[in-house]
């Protein structure tokens, strides 16, 4: 075992006396040591109540002969840290947790890990720390929050009390409303209800097979999570004390998996972030993978469900109940070679086995592939002259007549001018909002605009309005929003050219995204160019300021200069 290296021999002597003083004792020495890594916090709605399934894992890890190591990771809530300079921290914590799980599971040389992730940042940042580590690892997240519901039934979320801000100060919400709101948005524990970035990562995990079924989709605080819970606490000991290298998280969190995670990801209408995560946890597998690539998936995978915030009544308990992520991999796998279904899991058993005898239990909630939403998947890539190297937009999330748009450009260089000038009314119809210096490297941290992009709907702009930034977006946003625009602002990009008034053109379906500006006056406005910086007094912002990507390469840090 890998934890040899701390127990065995006469020179570790000192260690173990240490670890003694853990309560281990000499029939323990033997044993798998096992990493649990918890990401209990208590301002997460998604993560308070974490610490009780930490001491569930870690009996179920004993009672199976297995000695159990908790530590913690720290975590951001989006949905707190949004709309004021908190934000810029929660890409960042990725980078904070994936190094932080290194740490600890090399420093200590433990055999195996279980993370218990579940909101935001915290998952990929998981994901990325144990690809470094390589050993057997299994994820189990705390699962999602039931939806909300105002007194005549009907069914909300985080993103309805975000457009509720917008339709208050519009003058068509009374005081009332948005109380209503606030207090039955988010009824309980949970990650958030609708297929946000916590959501649609948990369901990735599935995708990938690092996970057990009902991973994304299974509620939170419910005795089938428990279960779960401990069904995966189980399973880690077993791939522990077995010697077959398969069981490495590498060999499992694949290329072939990868290319899953994108199938499910098309086929659920994810959210963008899944995007930025999925570069970067690629990088970790050491999977070459482009993000050209995602569209060519695209083109094979069916659109067969929408959840909230494409479709605003569906949430994650209702594709629970019409079958869960296995229904939709099914359904997507009789498309032909879309699914890697020889792809292994965690559980031992194929992508193609475990989804064997899974059925969809309502149509109305996850299509078949010949009533799909849409024959392509729910993302999109776009390039052009103003994203050379791409940009993502939720085309799940985009109603029929804003699939292809003209519109002319109103500016703003950072996010707050852009929700100040939004609610002062200037942004009008047939407008392109065009918010940078808001990228990894320009905000920096690359925060997410839920606020913006949630005044434009709340204000009854949604359809007549397009923005674009080369930052991005919670995975609650939906509508006509484009973002991580590649080169970003803040490196030179062409949107840091872009004046108001210019004519900016995109085309989901073409995969086009483009400054209808010659390049003539491109070039001239390039030689008069300064990139707007902002005052970082942070210095871990600083540092990661200095060592960031953009975008279209994960916004993960650089290891070489």
């Amino acid at each position: 075992m890998r934890s040899d290296m701390i127990k065995k021999g006469f020179d570790r002597t000192p260690h173990r006396s240490l670890l003694r003083a853990t309560g281990l004792k000499d029939e323990d020495f033997d044993k798998p040591f096992i990493g649990v890594a918890n990401s209990y916090i208590d301002i997460i709605p998604g993560h308070f109540f974490l610490q009780e399934y930490g001491r569930i894992v870690k009996d179920a890890i004993k009672e199976a002969g297995g000695i159990p190591f908790e530590f913690n990771t720290i975590g951001v809530d989006d949905g707190i840290a949004m709309g004021h300079d908190g934000m810029l921290y929660s890409l960042p914590s990725r980078e904070l947790i994936a190094d932080s799980i290194e740490t600890v599971m090399n420093a200590h040389k433990l055999d195996a890990m279980i993370c218990i992730p579940n909101c935001d940042k915290i998952v990929p940042g998981m994901l990325m720390g144990a690809l470094r580590v390589n050993v057997p690892t299994i994820f189990v997240s705390g699962g999602p929050m039931r939806a909300g519901h105002k007194k005549d039934g009907t069914p909300i979320d985080l993103s309805t009390a975000f457009e509720a801000v917008g339709q208050h100060a519009e003058g068509n919400m009374s005081d009332s409303e948005l109380y209503e709101i606030e207090c039955e948005a988010c009824p309980s524990g949970g990650s958030c209800s609708g297929m946000f970035t916590a959501n649609s990562m948990n369901t990735l995990c599935e995708a990938m097979g690092v996970a057990l079924p009902g991973n994304g989709t299974v509620p939170a605080m419910t005795p089938q999570r428990i279960e779960m819970v401990k069904t995966a606490a189980k399973r880690i000991v077993e791939m522990a004390k077995s010697e077959d290298k398969k069981w490495n998280i590498r060999n499992i969190l694949n290329e072939k998996a990868i290319h899953n995670a994108f199938v499910v990801d098309m086929a659920m209408g994810g959210s963008t972030n899944t995007v930025l995560h999925m570069l970067s946890i690629a990088k970790d597998a050491e999977v070459d993978f482009n993000i050209s690539q995602i569209n060519d998936i695209a083109e094979h995978v069916a659109n067969i469900a929408k959840i909230s915030p494409s479709l605003a009544t569906i949430h994650m308990e209702d594709i629970d109940k019409a079958g869960g992520v296995n229904a939709v991999m099914k359904e997507i796998s009789r498309r032909g070679t879309a699914l890697q279904t020889d792809a292994l899991t965690v559980t031992g058993e194929t992508i193609g086995e475990r989804i064997k005898d899974a059925v969809i239990k309502d149509l109305s909630i996850i299509h078949t592939n010949e009533n799909a939403f849409s024959q392509v998947g729910g993302l999109a890539i776009l390039f052009g002259n103003l994203a050379q190297e791409g940009a993502v937009i939720k085309a799940a999330g985009v109603i029929t007549q804003m699939r292809s748009f003209k519109g002319t450009a109103i500016c703003f260089n950072s996010q707050q001018e852009a929700i100040d000038g939004i609610m002062a009314h200037k942004v009008k119809a047939g407008n392109v909002v065009v918010i940078r210096y808001e990228g990894p490297k320009g905000g920096p941290g690359m925060q997410e605009m839920l606020a913006p992009t949630a005044l434009i709907q709340g204000m009854g702009l949604g359809e007549k309005v397009a923005l674009i930034t080369d930052g991005r977006f919670s995975g609650a946003t939906h509508g006509a929003s484009i973002g991580h625009v590649s080169p970003e602002a803040a490196e030179g990009g062409v949107i840091g050219l872009v004046e108001d008034g210019d004519e900016i053109e995109f085309d989901i379906d073409a995969h086009i995204l483009n400054l209808n500006v010659s390049d003539e006056i491109l070039e001239k406005r390039r030689e008069k160019f300064v990139p707007h910086k902002k005052e970082i007094r942070s210095k871990w912002l600083k540092r990661y300021s200095l060592l960031v990507s953009n975008a279209s390469n994960g916004a993960a840090l650089k290891t070489e200069l």
